[in-house]
């Protein structure tokens, strides 16, 4: 049984606070959670239960802690359940009590902790604390699927998206904005274009061609390329970036290996997304060179397409 949920966090110039609810069923002081309907990936269910439960619209950014435990099924039987935990801005809204939570409370971290009835999800909180709020969001996605290159006859570089490509693209289009993209940014590849354009018209901006980020590129010179990918991320706002499989997995190997972030593997399916994390370092951190470190990668694999 799957599950997902969001430490809510708002701020002004001197203090953070996160949101408790309570629920009358069980009772309990909990972070706003709830199971995933069936074909909902976890950012959209997590987006989703905090505005239901908090009144709050949000803007997704790093993916905490998971929690694990069991509960029992609609046959009463035990069954495992895994709550995965985003950090996330609250933007505009308004609590109103309902039948599933009756209070809400922005605490402090510290008070918040106090509060929270599950292990689990002090855990989370205690990691939200840990990567801090002055995190810029960088999404490195793999362009949607464009058939095999082999199969091609024309110029590489113009090998478009297949029909189950296009979905892919549409449903990143529907996915990603929960993470508050502003810019965007390509491989100068057909199908990586194609990948984001969507995205891209809907917040009404050009897509700027990346060229150390395309294979020819990365591996002409991967420095370079990492140079780049670290200038997008110490730029404002919070750039999407499409780019290919040859590129993604030794490109973030790299980088993480290099920040001190533990990668068991680099996947990279087509339309799949790493949610990445970056801060400028502090004097206890790996580099105090300026440029911006990698501190939270989390895998999101390619979300279901609609017909």
């Amino acid at each position: 049984m799957r599950a997902a949920g969001a430490v809510l966090w708002r701020s002004d110039a001197e203090s953070v606070e996160v949101a408790v609810v309570h629920r009358p069923r069980y009772d309990d002081w909990s972070l706003p959670k709830g199971k995933l309907d069936p074909g909902e990936t976890m950012p959209v269910a997590a987006a989703r239960e905090v505005t239901e439960e908090t009144g709050f619209r949000c803007v997704l950014g790093p993916l905490l802690s998971d929690c694990h435990y069991q509960v029992r099924d609609t046959s009463g039987a035990l069954a495992d359940k895994t709550v995965g935990y985003f950090g996330a801005r609250a933007l505009d809204g308004a609590f109103q009590p309902n039948e599933e939570v009756d209070a809400l409370r922005w605490l402090s971290p510290a008070a918040a902790r106090d509060l929270l009835d599950y292990p689990g999800e002090i855990e989370a909180l205690e990691e939200f604390v840990r990567l801090g709020t002055e995190l810029t969001t960088v999404l490195l996605a793999r362009h949607a699927k464009a058939g095999k290159r082999e199969h091609w006859r024309g110029d590489d570089d113009l090998r478009p998206l297949t029909p189950a490509g296009s979905a892919q693209a549409e449903a990143l289009r529907a996915l990603l904005p929960l993470f508050g993209p502003d810019q965007v940014h390509s491989a100068p590849r057909l199908r990586c274009v194609q990948t984001v354009q969507g995205i891209a018209d809907d917040l009404g901006v050009r897509i700027n061609h990346e060229p150390l980020l395309s294979e020819e590129g990365y591996w002409g010179d991967p420095e370079a390329s990492l140079a780049r990918l670290r200038a997008l991320a110490a730029d404002t706002g919070t750039p999407l970036i499409s780019s290919q499989g040859k590129v993604i997995p030794h490109l973030l190997g790299t980088l993480a290996e290099r920040d001190g972030v533990s990668l068991d593997d680099v996947p990279s399916k087509k339309g799949s997304v790493w949610l990445l994390s970056f801060r400028r370092p502090a004097a206890h951190d790996v580099s105090t060179d300026g440029v911006p470190l990698l501190v939270a990668a989390s895998y999101l694999p390619p979300p279901p397409a609609t017909d």
